[in-house]
């Protein structure tokens, strides 16, 4: 990942969207943002399930279907840029290493290869995962004037939110971080 130390950059936070949001792709959306820098930005939708059934990915990656273990890991959509490709966010394990995994900051990877779903599935993976089809994506300067038109509410990155609650309750949740009721925020915003 490229460096994301700049005091303005927003790599391991959330992003709420805003009643506002015009895009589908992201209404009522939670995205944890993996990167961010004056190239642009790349997250996850982390809470869409988009309603595919874990062993039904297997196949698509010739993985075994014997000795499967882990039959309800949600799939999410991750967002709409390349949808065909999947993503894994984790926690790390100290004493294994999948094939272009990411450390995106102390607690989290992001890994690509089909390996890390082999051992999700037969419960010789990470201890928290979250697989996702697809990312959201945005070109340098993108991300900056989508929060300057306030369609995104940002909050600290929380796991309990991430890998411990339903994906129905992680956008309240999210909110609830920021002490707000995101069903109360008018859809229409006045500067005058």
């Amino acid at each position: 990942m490229s460096d994301n130390s700049s005091k303005n950059s927003l790599h391991h936070f959330m992003l709420i969207s805003m009643p506002q949001m015009e895009d589908e792709n992201f209404t009522r959306s939670l995205v944890y943002i993996c990167e961010h820098s004056e190239k642009g930005a790349m997250g996850l939708v982390i809470n869409k399930a988009n309603g595919i059934a874990f062993t039904d990915i297997l196949p698509q990656l010739d993985i075994s279907d014997t000795n499967i273990t882990e039959l309800d890991q949600t799939i999410f959509t991750g967002g709409p840029v390349q949808p065909e490709h999947g993503f894994v966010l984790h926690t790390p394990l100290s004493n294994k290493q999948w094939k272009s995994s990411i450390r995106v900051s102390e607690d989290l990877c992001l890994t690509t290869s089909s390996d890390v779903i082999n051992d999700i599935a037969h419960s010789a993976g990470p201890e928290h995962s979250l697989i996702a089809l697809g990312y959201a994506g945005w070109g340098p300067g993108q991300l900056e004037q989508e929060l300057a038109d306030n369609s995104w509410l940002c909050c600290p990155f929380d796991a309990n939110i991430v890998f411990n609650m339903a994906p129905e309750d992680r956008f309240q949740a999210a909110a609830d971080l920021l002490g707000i009721d995101i069903n109360l925020i008018s859809t229409t915003i006045g500067h005058g």
